[in-house]
């Protein structure tokens, strides 16, 4: 299934995202740099894309890591995964945790982070005082496991 995305570049060196085979889930976000940044190791940095979009009602934009910027150079998205809300129409940006010992360059152009487009479904909330019973009932945090 296809949906349309629209695209605005907000800086002409903007790249728009890109699937990087035919069976991907996910389009590549790009950097968006005047001059190259450096994350420190430990640390976290907000990096632009230079792209607004208008992702249609029904839908949300999810910002994930890129197993290749995990696996070699240890910078993964430190809120992944992100939403981009339908009805938001700021820049994307992304926010990468370098989780190494040492700093890592960013670069215009390189390939930051993943944009999945899914659908979403907004529920509606009402107030009882009892609920269904589970076998599972409260537990939690790795209940299951033991």
């Amino acid at each position: 299934m296809t949906v349309s995305i629209l695209c605005k570049k907000i800086r002409t060196n903007a790249v728009i995202p890109v699937y990087a085979s035919k069976g991907a889930a996910g389009a590549d976000l790009y950097a968006c740099l005047e001059s190259p940044l450096t994350i420190p190791p430990y640390s976290r940095s907000l990096i632009p894309t230079g792209l607004i979009l208008e992702i249609p009602m029904g839908y949300e934009g999810q910002v994930r890591p890129r197993s290749g910027n995990a696996l070699h150079k240890g910078i993964t998205v430190l809120n992944a995964p992100g939403t981009i809300d339908c009805d938001y129409r700021g820049e994307i940006k992304v926010i990468l945790y370098n989780s190494s010992d040492k700093s890592v360059i960013i670069e215009q152009g390189d390939r930051i982070a993943q944009l999945i487009i899914a659908p979403v479904l907004q529920a509606s909330f009402s107030v009882t005082d009892s609920l269904s019973e589970t076998e599972r009932h409260i537990g939690g945090f790795g209940s299951t496991g033991t």
